[in-house]
């Protein structure tokens, strides 16, 4: 008899333990952060012309053809082209009132090598963001890796972070850029990013500084770690961990982070 009671109480908590760990599982999807994604016009690559090496030429210093603002139909007036550099302006003609905001390119790319020169303004901060999607009333690094634009022996966001993680080239918060390289303020550094089936390069002034692959484990842990983390930051930690979404696809996208930055060679190469 104490026998069969002790197998009645086993099964009771069994099922006690079952229907816990389902309405749990329950709440985790219901409590899922919401979003909620713009479909704006994008452009056809083919429209545009190639290079020697067969890289697309995104800007070609003389038009803003394709590019307009992350979550706009236009090009914020922060933005402009100056003596053949694309350029964000802090104030531009002096005036505070102009609109500022994230530029992207306005086409999903998946595997890809973007290459180009950026130059800042001292003490400034910037960066680059790719497979970025355009999340209503979110900022554009909720969804992209960010490749780290900075100045840094004047900026505090180089003393910032673990072990140099927010330096320049770096993968922001998360994967320090080593050897760091960058020219100071005002000279012009070369940039490159490759994007090929999840794995991701930086290389800065010709060197490779941070590799890592997207959509694995290691990929989530680092995002645990950062900022980013789904504590911290459930709606980015979701779509960070499922970076370029479905299509493994985004934008990519140059920040307004209210310092002046110039760039200037900007390409593509599909892969």
């Amino acid at each position: 008899m104490k026998r069969n009671f002790a197998f009645i109480l086993i099964g009771a908590i069994g099922l006690t333990f079952s229907a816990c760990a389902s309405k749990n599982s329950t709440v985790s999807k219901q409590t899922s952060p919401a979003y909620e994604l713009n479909n704006l016009s994008k452009v056809n690559i083919k429209e545009f012309k190639k290079n020697s090496q067969g890289a697309y030429v995104l800007f070609d210093g003389s038009s803003l053809k394709g590019w307009r603002g992350y979550n706009k139909d236009h090009v914020p007036s922060k933005w402009s082209i100056d003596k053949g550099m694309l350029k964000f302006s802090k104030n531009p003609g002096g005036t505070q009132k102009a609109e500022g905001g994230d530029l992207i390119f306005a086409h999903d790319f998946k595997n890809f090598e973007l290459e180009f020169e950026w130059k800042i303004s001292k003490a400034g901060n910037s960066g680059v963001f790719f497979l970025a999607k355009e999340v209503k009333g979110q900022p554009i690094y909720v969804s992209s890796p960010e490749y780290q634009l900075l100045d840094n022996q004047n900026h505090p966001d180089a003393k910032m972070g673990v072990d140099g993680n927010r330096k320049s080239a770096s993968l922001y918060d998360m994967i320090p850029a080593k050897p760091q390289n960058s020219f100071p303020a005002g000279e012009w550094n070369r940039a490159k990013i490759v994007v090929n089936k999840g794995k991701v390069t930086h290389f800065q002034n010709d060197e490779k500084v941070v590799e890592y692959q997207l959509w694995t484990p290691e990929w989530t842990q680092l995002l645990q770690a950062s900022k980013f983390s789904q504590a911290k930051w459930p709606l980015a930690f979701e779509l960070l961990n499922n970076v370029g979404g479905k299509s493994k696809s985004g934008v990519i996208g140059f920040q307004d982070h209210g310092d002046d930055v110039w760039l200037k060679n900007i390409t593509v190469k599909v892969l």
